[in-house]
């Protein structure tokens, strides 16, 4: 394996650095997105458009996850950065060219083409932004002290958690009083301060060589699959986060559904506002304490108990069993990011890692919207009849309850049910003893190298 760059204590400084411009980049891309999905619901009323536009993220991420990877490979990570930027300010500029020349009223047309072209136009410009997301991670790499990347990640999920806070909000403040013209606005002056900050920050790095980059101008997916098979139960890893994100499907199509079964809308609101802080906490912690001298150890855990948690806080119809349940998710979701983050750095070597980060979450990412696709209609079909008047309510409707919302709550205690099965097996499996061995052996390997950890 081809030893990881030396990094210095300036270059600490320059991952803050970057760390801070990726926050406001992507707040800048997802508030774009969810203000886009807020204003074509809220003026059509239209569930087949906002579906489309609420999975197309996911689906192209994962399409394009491999090709934004392997271009991060071939350049510089800062490079890798100013184009995607560059990339989403030139997609946003057109979004907001076509945006002001139809005018709302022609564009909210959905038989209108050039509504999807602004879609397209603004799906690209967030997707882009997806490219600096995989060179921040290799940037870790670059840049942080091997005993400090856990950190690191740590501070990823605590940037990635406030912009989920901020744009959720954010986003319905500015389509409620300002209208879809001024978030184009806004997104278009935020993402040129991105850039221009960006181009003020220099990072050390040499070029990659000839060797890393000839042959691999193209996506490289043999070459990929052959790093992940190379490392000892690096693909079990990578599937079993792929399938934690199938049944966190379940979730993302259901749980609004499931809460405003319980609360109103305002409370519900309200609720995922706090709720949502979880996320920022266990970033934070991470951060602050880092993950361990085990980190996979540590990701399994923590996997076991988000899905024990999710078989029980739907038991009963409790609204405070539900809010706990969540928050407990969100705490330790950047716990298992960083987890993961921190493993696929120490295995791969750093001149592949864009293209295993792109593989990763093409793979991972592909999971959670064919779950969210295919449980709606499973759910109105069959669960919920059967909870309300058929033989599942006969069977453990007199303890679980019966009716709409508990056809919903069976799905999730279902979900986490198998959640912690999947935990358990990958647990006692063959892959992860050789994933931790491997691990082990690599730090034993930084331990007594005559330059130290590197």
């Amino acid at each position: 394996m081809t030893p990881s760059p030396t990094p210095t204590r300036d270059g600490q400084l320059t991952f803050r650095r970057l760390l801070v411009n990726s926050l406001i980049a992507g707040v800048t891309t997802s508030f774009l997105w969810f203000a886009l999905t807020f204003w074509v619901f809220l003026e059509t009323r239209s569930v087949v458009a906002t579906s489309v536009i609420g999975s197309a993220y996911a689906l192209a991420a994962a399409a394009f996850g491999v090709v934004l990877g392997a271009f991060v490979d071939r350049h510089r990570k800062h490079h890798a950065m100013v184009v995607s930027t560059s990339l989403t300010l030139g997609l946003f500029a057109g979004a907001t060219v076509v945006y002001a020349a139809v005018g709302p009223e022609d564009l909210l047309s959905l038989g209108n083409p050039w509504f999807w072209v602004l879609t397209v136009l603004t799906l690209g410009g967030s997707v882009a932004g997806f490219m600096r997301t995989i060179a921040l991670s290799t940037c870790v790499t670059l840049l942080v002290p091997e005993d400090r990347r856990g950190h690191a990640n740590g501070q990823i999920g605590t940037a990635t958690g406030a912009a989920f806070a901020v744009t959720s909000v954010f986003s319905g403040l500015v389509i409620g009083n300002l209208g879809m013209g001024w978030a184009y606005g806004l997104a278009l002056a935020a993402t040129a301060v991105s850039l221009a900050h960006l181009l003020t920050v220099i990072v050390a790095e040499d070029p990659p060589t000839a060797h890393h980059v000839e042959g691999h101008k193209n996506i490289d997916l043999r070459g990929t699959l052959a790093i992940v098979m190379g490392v000892p139960g690096l693909l079990m890893l990578i599937l079993f986060a792929a399938f934690n994100n199938f049944l966190g499907g379940v979730f993302m199509s259901l749980m609004d559904a499931y809460g405003l079964s319980l609360v109103s809308v305002e409370v519900w609101g309200f609720l995922w506002g706090v709720l949502s802080m979880g996320f920022i906490v266990g970033g934070l912690v991470v951060s602050r304490r880092g993950l361990g001298h085990r980190p996979l150890r540590l990701l399994v855990i923590c996997n076991l108990v988000i899905w024990a948690v999710c078989s029980l806080f739907a038991m009963r119809s409790s609204v405070v069993m539900l809010a706990v349940g969540m928050f407990v998710w969100l705490v330790l979701t950047p716990v298992i990011e960083a987890a993961e983050q921190t493993v696929l750095q120490a295995t791969v070597p750093f001149e592949r890692q864009g293209r295993v980060f792109g593989f990763a979450t093409t793979v991972e990412s592909a999971a959670a919207p064919i779950t969210a696709l295919m449980i709606g209609p499973l759910a109105e079909t069959f669960f919920i009849p059967q909870m309300t008047d058929g033989r599942g309510a006969d069977l453990i409707g007199g303890w679980f309850g019966t009716g709409y919302e508990r056809g919903l709550a069976l799905i999730f205690t279902i979900a986490g049910l198998m959640g912690v099965v999947a935990t358990i097996v990958v647990r006692f499996s063959r892959s992860y003893r050789n994933l931790a061995s491997h691990l082990t052996d690599l730090a034993v390997v930084s331990v007594t190298s005559p330059t130290g950890p590197q």
